[in-house]
């Protein structure tokens, strides 16, 4: 069964010889990277959170945004969290069929390296080398 593989920098350490890596700068890193992504909460849709790409606030401030009818409504932004930012992955490939088939195609059956920490035994796997291993690696859709 394909893995995740977290890629190291440790002295004799090497990475499997047919694993792929697809952490920032490859075909498949993340567009939303930890640390400089922001969400706003609630979302403009009443959700919990939403991507906030165009205000470039400082994570803690409020903004008000003015809805077409004249109502105001306030929301937080915030740094995005490890497990938003791969939902945010999610939502991504979800809009792109054509990279999810390629995904299918190329990163099928193989070993996935990223430099996300390995969760702990039975906890979620909040990085997007996840989500494309789920991908790759489910039954071709009819």
């Amino acid at each position: 069964m394909p893995a995740r593989i977290q890629r190291r920098r440790t002295k004799g350490w090497r990475a499997p010889e047919e694993a792929v890596y697809v952490g920032r700068g490859s075909r498949w890193g993340n567009a939303y990277p930890l640390n400089s992504t922001q969400v706003r909460m609630p979302a403009l849709d009443g959700s919990e959170w939403e991507h906030e790409g165009r205000l470039g606030k400082t994570s803690g401030q409020q903004h008000a945004f003015v809805h077409p009818d004249g109502t105001i409504t306030w929301h937080l932004v915030q740094d995005a969290t490890r497990e938003q930012v791969v939902e945010l992955y999610r939502q991504w490939l979800a809009d792109r069929p054509e990279v999810r088939d390629e995904a299918r195609q190329q990163l099928a059956g193989r070993d996935l390296m990223c430099w996300c920490p390995l969760p702990e035994p039975g906890e979620p796997d909040h990085c997007h080398a996840a989500v494309l291993l789920e991908l790759a690696n489910e039954p071709a859709p009819a």
